[in-house]
């Protein structure tokens, strides 16, 4: 190969890899702890996507995302507020605690940036209802954490029973239970256990099994009643503010009834623990969780598969987040999904904490 013909090729290269670059989204983490390290993870699995920031406040774990993240040449930061002025980021990954979520995404949003915020997108009402502003009033992308919505399985499934294989849904029975408390030292011990930053158990962890709840009903509460306490963990870690178990009943705007426990204290050898959605219907009830099979109401009838169990994809909701960002694709988990997810969570929380029926309407956040 001749010199000049050598150097035509490594220029066309060289200008092949520039374009694939560009056509990279600028992607940056914000919070890299357990979360958002595999949410990282995500992203570098991307083609489409680079990792030009990370951030964090604590050094070992921004270190330790920057040297995930090398073959991307990140930059690091602690102050989240540097990635929103940064015109050179197109896209931000939220995964701090709960509490920061909202305040972070609405910031991202209005400075023209596409958003994937981890769940729940707020604690609060009040949280939830100016996310929502902030997203009705932006052109970008917006997708919630809650990736049960990308799982084929589970979509093959409700697909099935919106066509009516079970007739009409008529209850759901659904429980999150563990068999121990979170590590009260463990990477979130230091904000877990205040219930102003992560909500706690039902807030925090349940809503991506209130969303499924939510998705296969077809609808959002429109009141609920429970009672919440801490039997076990009283006082432990010492200024616990979290309940370690709930027991909930949901009405829902269709007619619906469900019906919600979670504690951390279901022995490992006990049956019947871990988390199921048992949606039961006018011709017979689904287990939705755990193997997608329908059980029908006939007693001579056997058990029928709606949807046989697959590969899943780890990150097929980061994937349809960038397909939504670069294809125009819809959300699998827009800001109507996020919202109505934490809101019924926080619905919950409100009814366990006032110790009476809390309707949907009094939270003040119109979901659409």
């Amino acid at each position: 190969m001749n010199l000049h013909r050598r150097s035509f090729l490594l220029g066309t290269a060289a200008s092949t890899l520039a374009a694939q670059s560009s056509n990279q989204i600028s992607t940056a983490v914000i919070g890299t702890g357990n979360r958002g390290s595999y949410l990282l993870s995500g992203v570098l699995e991307q083609p489409n996507a680079k990792v030009a920031a990370v951030c964090d406040i604590k050094p070992d774990r921004l270190d330790k995302a920057a040297s995930a993240a090398a073959k991307h040449n990140p930059k690091t930061y602690t102050d989240w507020r540097r990635i929103i002025d940064s015109k050179d980021i197109e896209a931000v990954f939220v995964a701090t605690p709960p509490h920061l979520h909202a305040q972070m995404a609405i910031a991202a949003l209005q400075a023209g940036k596409h958003v994937y915020c981890e769940k729940p997108i707020g604690v609060t009402a009040a949280q939830v209802r100016d996310l929502v502003k902030a997203a009705r009033s932006s052109k970008r992308v917006f997708t919630a954490g809650q990736q049960m919505r990308s799982y084929k399985q589970l979509n093959e499934a409700i697909g099935k029973i919106r066509e009516g294989v079970i007739g009409d849904v008529l209850m759901v029975k659904a429980q999150r239970h563990a068999t121990a408390d979170l590590a009260h030292d463990g990477s979130s011990g230091d904000w877990y256990f205040d219930v102003t930053k992560s909500g706690g158990y039902l807030i925090e962890q349940s809503v991506h099994n209130l969303d499924l709840c939510n998705w296969v009903i077809g609808a959002h509460p429109s009141r609920a009643s429970g009672f919440g306490a801490t039997q076990l963990y009283k006082n432990d870690p010492p200024g616990r503010t979290i309940f370690d178990c709930s027991l909930l009943n949901y009405d829902y705007t269709n007619g619906v009834k469900m019906s919600f426990t979670q504690n951390v204290f279901h022995p490992r050898t006990m049956p019947s623990g871990g988390q199921y959605v048992y949606v039961y219907g006018s011709k017979g009830a689904v287990d939705l969780m755990t193997a997608a099979t329908m059980h029908p109401m006939s007693r001579d009838a056997k058990p029928i598969v709606l949807a046989e169990k697959q590969q899943e994809s780890r990150h097929a909701h980061i994937t349809a987040f960038y397909d939504a960002v670069t294809k125009g694709a819809s959300s699998p988990a827009d800001i109507t999904i996020g919202a109505t997810a934490a809101l019924t969570a926080i619905l919950g929380h409100e009814a366990m904490v006032k110790q009476t029926v809390v309707n949907w309407k009094d939270l003040g956040v119109d979901v659409g």
